[in-house]
């Protein structure tokens, strides 16, 4: 297998020149990583900010890429990186592991909101362009669902997730959303937030 390189000619080096954008960096470790998934017939599906974006979302990214992948599958997956030249480690965490490409971080995780990936998300996921390669991305609605679901009382960042919601509206089931956060507090109040500022029809009304 081809090793992952970085812009210098590196192996799991990171991403240098002049002016380099991170942004593009996230981007550009993320469409490596979901290739080399690709090629070795491994399922998964792009989450987090990067999958927003892929969505048609808000380009500004975050610290890192994520990927979602089955517990299960998790042995198999770390073998295709370590092949291409990246290292996997296993933090404390036992809901993730995490490896770098092109300098960038990438977690791989096996939860959403404290919920195991499933066959049934990876199933829902979407095809879709991370600039030039396709890859199989979060379903919209799975991917809100899993930011509102993280809300508690000790994270519950609404000027994050607002963006996110506006730009995806038209391709979340939001009544699903609603049937699956029941009535906890904070995916409530933001459920009634975006009611209030219009991007979303009240319950039981359609858009």
């Amino acid at each position: 297998m081809q090793k992952v390189m970085n812009a210098a000619g590196d192996e799991n080096g990171t991403v240098s020149g002049p002016g380099q954008d991170r942004q593009q960096a996230i981007l550009e470790a993320a469409k490596q990583v979901g290739s080399l998934l690709k090629r070795q017939g491994h399922r998964f599906a792009l989450a987090g900010s990067v999958a927003v974006y892929a969505h048609g979302g808000s380009a500004r990214l975050q610290h890192d890429a994520d990927f979602c992948v089955r517990r299960e599958d998790a042995d198999a997956v770390m073998a295709t990186l370590e092949e291409a030249g990246l290292d996997v480690v296993e933090p404390p965490e036992d809901w993730l592991w995490k490896t770098r490409c092109l300098g960038q971080d990438i977690d791989l995780l096996f939860e959403l909101a404290h919920e195991p990936v499933t066959s049934e998300v990876l199933e829902r996921a979407v095809e879709l362009p991370l600039d030039s390669v396709h890859m199989p991305v979060l379903a919209a609605t799975d991917l809100v669902r899993s930011l509102l679901a993280s809300f508690s009382e000790h994270h519950c960042d609404f000027r994050a997730v607002l963006p996110i919601a506006r730009a995806l509206r038209e391709k979340v089931d939001w009544e699903r959303i609603r049937e699956d956060c029941g009535d906890a507090p904070m995916p409530e109040a933001f459920l009634y937030l975006l009611e209030r500022l219009q991007v979303i029809p009240p319950a039981g009304e359609r858009s």
